[in-house]
């Protein structure tokens, strides 16, 4: 009984362990491809954050996905341009994480910030990549994935007004 015990505890240890270690190799190759390391600390949230919870939770659009047994990210990076993105996608593949990226909310189904699956993911939060630009003269309009629809109709409106 005693070798089975000592067998079942170090396969645990090792498989805790063994899940820490991509999180940390990611969070070092991440912060190796942020050129400034003042940025990294503001960009990326990890579950030893404070305001991790509040990140992870703050487009959730059905509360069922919130729940203690919801499977939730090794990280939560929030880029502020292209590059940053280009960063976390390429150590996620390099380390073997799945991507969910995350963007203005309209995410009824839960798919941009867990996973059904039991696999290690970051989540790309584009919420700071949010700008609305209306070109009135070539009838275009441009915007970023991180928008939401009030904030798309908004301009929308206020370009409207502006014209009449």
């Amino acid at each position: 009984m005693f070798p089975f015990l000592l067998i079942v505890l170090l396969s645990l240890s090792w498989r805790t362990s063994a899940s820490a270690q991509p999180a940390q190799e990611f969070l070092h190759c991440l912060s190796l491809r942020f050129h400034n390391s003042s940025s990294f600390a503001k960009l990326v949230y990890t579950q030893h954050n404070s305001s991790y919870s509040s990140v992870l939770k703050s487009s959730a659009q059905s509360l069922r996905f919130t729940t203690p047994s919801t499977p939730t990210p090794l990280a939560i990076v929030t880029p502020l341009h292209a590059p940053h993105i280009q960063a976390a996608v390429h150590c996620c593949r390099k380390h073997g994480l799945q991507v969910r990226t995350r963007s203005g909310g309209h995410d009824f189904e839960g798919l941009s910030y867990t996973t059904a699956y039991k696999v290690p993911f970051v989540v790309i939060d584009l919420v700071n990549l949010r700008s609305v630009q209306v070109n009135v003269e070539k009838a275009t309009v441009w915007v970023e994935s991180g928008a939401t629809i009030g904030e798309f109709v908004g301009v929308l409106q206020q370009k409207k007004t502006e014209n009449n």
